[in-house]
């Protein structure tokens, strides 16, 4: 268990910095948004039907940190991840990223049913800057991590979900990208395949790279994480050392250990 402490973060070395952010939703989904309020300013009083997923939200990353996010469901976690990743925009404050970004998000997004596996890795591969020359390389490595040589040249949507997720890992973790996000894609899967993940993670980490990390595990925040954002109702309510963060957690929601 690590008890380093978190990073100064001077302004200038951030690679992540999150500055006052805030971002609201609807309670009904069916609801529709009008003409008037897509040209509205951000400042507008929310409606009653509305709630503020995140707000003021305040935190810099340093490069070559990893830090783990927690919170109970339902508390932003994720929401934050997406708008690191800038597939979310806020509606308060700004999200800066100074560099690329490898989004183990929602993992097998972006992945297309009618295509083969083959096509997929190029395709998603591609889509996140990889050159063909690059994948094609790179494409045996892919497959013998995810341990489907045998469905290559099969349609995506005939593979089990823990194929889909294997694939997916083994494209998005060999991108080049120098901050990593992950989202509690390491709970799916079989424990000789998690092992692998956390391998090549701990790889990831030892080059140098950033991580941004969300899990229910305090197992797995403190292998990798030295840092904790500890998000509750929206709020950011501890930013500490990862055993500090996991200990005020518990601490408030004892029932959950």
């Amino acid at each position: 268990m690590t008890t380093e402490a978190p990073v100064k973060v001077q302004t200038t070395d951030a690679v992540i910095r999150v500055t006052d952010v805030g971002i609201r939703f609807q309670r009904n989904r069916r609801r529709r948004r009008s003409f008037k309020d897509l040209f509205a300013g951000r400042v507008r009083r929310a409606k009653p039907d509305e709630f503020w997923a995140l707000r003021n939200v305040r935190f810099a990353v340093a490069p070559g940190e990893a830090i783990g996010v927690v919170g109970r469901n339902g508390q932003g976690k994720s929401t934050l991840l997406k708008l690191v990743a800038e597939v979310m925009l806020p509606d308060e404050g700004r999200v800066e990223v100074n560099g690329g970004v490898a989004p183990l998000i929602e993992i097998t997004g972006g992945f297309v049913d009618d295509l083969t596996v083959r096509d997929n890795v190029y395709l998603t591969a591609g889509l996140h800057g990889m050159r063909r020359e690059e994948i094609t390389e790179r494409f045996d490595e892919i497959i013998d991590f995810a341990e489907i040589s045998d469905f290559v040249d099969t349609p995506y949507k005939h593979l089990s979900s823990g194929m889909r997720v294997r694939i997916a890992f083994a494209v998005i973790s060999r991108l080049e990208e120098p901050i990593l996000l992950v989202d509690e894609v390491l709970a799916v899967g079989d424990r000789a395949f998690r092992e692998k993940c956390y391998k090549r993670i701990d790889e990831m980490l030892a080059s140098g790279r950033t991580l941004f990390f969300v899990s229910h595990s305090e197992k797995d925040l403190r292998r990798f994480c030295t840092r904790g954002l500890y998000l509750d109702r929206g709020k950011l309510v501890l930013d500490g050392p990862i055993n500090d963060v996991i200990d005020r957690y518990n601490k408030d929601y004892p029932a959950e250990q």
